[in-house]
């Protein structure tokens, strides 16, 4: 279906099941694809891709049992949703993408990393929650409680009907495993170059030392960049300020070209 905005609704055959996914229309060069986090669609995503349109062809999937696209007869776990993600790239025929997660959407993207680094060009991890930082799980629970007084306010009525939907006790049960996923370790040996992005107020993700600490150790194909006045969702909160990192990244990784309120550990240069 395609929209007046310069986007089209496919939809797709994933595994059997059908997979609604946003693609823009225009845009060259190898394309964004977007993930999102755990119990809500991508609708959330949308601020930071079409801020990203034109210049590269974006894609916004709803995995299988998220927004609108069709249920399975049980919630995926994160390395399945990271197939699911494959299977998407292979229903559009993207031999390879830049993938670009936010939240869980992370782990995801840093499974295809893992499993088919020939698929993605590069990484973009936007809040990469899970670890060592988010346990226990009431530890977890309590950070996310205090990351919703932080969101803006226009985040809620997106993503209420997305988190009701998807229901309380799938939720628990894969908020549970996105906590113990060991996102720092695996970060920190991508295969692939990896630009993460933290937003300052964030209580699900480290300290800004601890970001320090992560820079120093990490392969220089690893960069890290911090925006100060985001807390977790940066991808509907700060989408003009995320697209001009991820767009002088894209073009060079060592830019220092970056927006105002952005900081990258180590300094380009």
């Amino acid at each position: 279906m395609r929209n007046d905005d310069g986007w089209v609704t496919e939809h797709l055959r994933v595994g059997g099941t059908r997979v609604d996914c946003r693609r823009s229309t225009r845009g060259a060069g190898v394309p964004i694809v977007h993930v999102h986090g755990f119990a809500i669609s991508g609708s959330y995503l949308m601020p930071t891709a079409r801020a990203l349109a034109g210049r590269w062809v974006n894609v916004v999937p709803d995995l299988p049992g998220y927004g609108r696209s069709e249920r399975r007869e049980r919630v995926l776990d994160i390395p399945a949703l990271g197939e699911a993600l494959v299977g998407v790239l292979d229903a559009l025929d993207i031999e390879k993408a830049v993938l670009l997660g936010n939240s869980m959407g992370c782990p995801v993207a840093l499974e295809v990393a893992y499993a088919a680094p020939a698929r993605v060009d590069r990484l973009v991890l936007v809040s990469p929650a899970g670890g060592a930082q988010n346990q226990p799980l009431v530890r977890a629970l309590g950070q996310l409680g205090k990351d919703m007084f932080r969101e803006s306010p226009r985040m809620f009525p997106v993503a209420v009907p997305d988190y009701v939907r998807f229901g309380p006790v799938n939720g628990l049960r894969l908020f549970g495993e996105l906590t113990r996923y060991p996102s720092l370790e695996r970060l920190v040996h991508t295969p692939v170059p990896t630009l993460a992005v933290l937003g300052r107020r964030d209580p699900l993700i480290p300290t800004a030392d601890r970001v320090r600490e992560v820079a120093a150790m990490a392969p220089e194909q690893l960069a890290v960049a911090v925006v100060d006045q985001a807390a977790h969702a940066v991808n509907f909160s700060h989408p003009d300020e995320l697209a001009g990192i991820v767009g002088a990244w894209l073009e060079d990784p060592r830019t220092e070209s970056v927006p105002d309120g952005v900081r990258f550990f180590p300094a380009p240069g």
